[in-house]
C-alpha cells in the first residue's frame, strides 16, 4: 500500500509518499496554506492508496491510528485548546486533503497514543479526584510517533529489545521520554505540549502559581498568558530568536542573552534527562532526534559532558560527522549515545496500513 503521509508540526508541513517498503518516492514541504494544491499535484503524478495524518492530540478517546470520519473530527476539534499550535493545522490539513481527494481513505495517527501505556503514577496529577474524573486531567505526553520510531530503530542498531532509553526529541517543540523495552515509562510533556523543556517559543515548565499571579495581579488575560507561554517564550523570549543555530553562533561570540538562553536550555535538558534515567532505574542509551537533536553537535556535546555521571561519553570525531543514524559513543563508555533521524513518516504509514487492514 502506497501511503501519503501528512506531518503537520508546530512550524512545518511535510508531505511524503511512501511505497510498501517505506521508501520515500516523493516529498514536498509546502507552507500551511498550500497543503491542498501541493497534495493535488502529488496525487496527479503519483498513485496513492491512502493518506495518514499526524495529529498531535488524540484526547482521551483515541489511542490507536483511527480512520477519519466526521465523528472523529468532532472529537479532535474538542481538544483544540489543549494543543493550539498544532491541532488547528492538522485539522486544516485533513480538510484540505479531503477536498483534493474526497475518495482517498484517511487515517489519523496520534502523538499522544504512544504514551497511553504510561504507568498510572507517571500519568496522574495530584489534583482533586473530582477534577481528574470530570475533565480527564492527566499527563498525555507528545512526540509519540517520533519516540516509537526512535525506540525501534535503536533496538535494531544495538541488537537488543530490552533497552532502557532516554529519547530526546529536540526540535521547535522539545521533550524527553523514558522508554523501557519499547514501552513508555515517563515523559516531560503533560496535559498539553507546553510542559517540560525549554523550546523554540514555548516556556516549558513554569510554576502554576506564576500563571495565576499573572492573571490575578499582573494585568494579563488568560488568552494573553497563553499567547506568551506558547508563542513568545522559550528561546525566543530569552534570546530574541527561536533558531538554535543563531543562538549557538551568538553564544560563542559572547552575546549575554544567548549565553543565558543556551545555559537555561541546557540546565533544563540535563536535569530532565537525569530524572528520566531515574524513572528507568538506570540508562543503557541516550538518543538524540528531531531537527536540533540531529544537527546541533555542539549542543549534544555539552549536554553529554554534564551527564558523564550516568556513564555517557561522546567521541568528538563521531559526534561532529553525523549523517543520518549514528552511534557517537566514546570507546569504553558504559552507556551509549546515539543520533537517530526522525522518521515520523514511517510510523504514520505503518499506522495507516494497520488501521485500514
Amino acid at each position: 500500500m502506497r501511503v501519503l503521509t501528512v506531518n503537520t508540526g508546530s512550524s512545518t508541513v511535510k508531505l511524503r509518499v511512501l511505497d510498501a517498503g517505506d521508501d520515500v518516492l516523493v516529498s514536498a514541504d509546502p507552507s500551511a496554506g498550500e497543503v491542498g494544491p501541493a497534495v493535488a499535484t502529488l496525487l496527479a503524478d503519483h498513485r496513492v492508496d491512502a493518506v495518514g495524518h499526524r495529529v498531535v492530540h488524540g484526547g482521551p478517546k483515541h489511542v490507536h491510528p483511527t480512520p477519519v470520519d466526521d465523528a472523529v473530527l468532532d472529537d479532535l476539534r474538542a481538544v483544540v485548546q489543549l494543543a493550539p499550535l498544532h491541532q488547528p493545522a492538522a485539522l486544516d490539513a485533513i480538510d484540505a486533503v479531503r477536498r483534493s481527494a474526497p475518495g482517498l481513505p484517511a487515517v489519523a495517527c496520534f502523538d499522544t497514543a504512544f504514551h497511553a501505556g504510561l504507568p498510572e503514577a507517571a500519568r496522574t496529577y495530584a489534583l482533586p479526584a473530582a477534577w481528574r474524573a470530570r475533565h480527564d486531567v492527566r499527563r498525555y505526553g507528545f512526540h509519540g510517533l517520533s519516540y516509537a520510531w526512535a525506540s525501534r530503530r535503536v533496538a535494531s542498531m544495538l541488537g537488543r529489545d530490552d533497552l532502557r532509553l532516554v529519547v530526546a526529541h529536540l526540535g521547535s517543540g522539545a521533550s524527553l521520554a523514558a522508554v523501557r523495552a519499547g514501552r513508555p515509562v515517563d515523559t516531560t510533556m503533560g496535559f498539553t505540549p507546553l510542559d517540560g523543556l525549554v523550546m523554540a517559543t514555548r516556556a516549558g515548565s513554569v510554576d502554576p502559581g506564576l500563571v495565576l499571579w499573572l492573571v490575578e495581579h499582573g494585568g494579563l488575560s488568560a488568552r494573553e498568558v497563553l499567547q506568551g507561554l506558547d508563542r513568545e517564550s522559550g528561546l525566543l523570549g530569552l534570546t530574541g530568536t527561536k533558531d538554535m543555530r543563531e543562538v549557538l553562533v551568538r553564544e560563542e561570540a559572547g552575546d549575554p542573552d544567548a549565553v543565558l538562553g543556551l545555559e537555561t536550555y541546557l540546565h533544563r535538558l540535563v536535569g530532565s534527562v537525569a530524572a528520566m534515567a531515574a524513572a528507568l532505574g538506570g540508562l543503557d542509551a541516550l538518543v538524540f532526534t528531531g531537527g536540533v537533536g540531529e544537527r546541533a553537535a555542539e549542543l549534544r556535546a555539552r549536554a553529554v559532558q554534564r551527564l558523564a555521571f550516568l556513564g555517557l561519553h561522546l567521541d568528538p570525531s563521531r559526534n561532529a560527522g553525523v549523517e543520518g543514524d549514528a552511534d557517537v559513543t566514546r570507546d569504553g563508555a558504559t552507556a551509549r549515545t546515539l543520533v537517530v533521524a526522525s522518521r515520523e513518516d514511517v510510523e504514520i504509514a505503518c499506522g495507516t496500513r494497520a488501521a485500514l487492514s
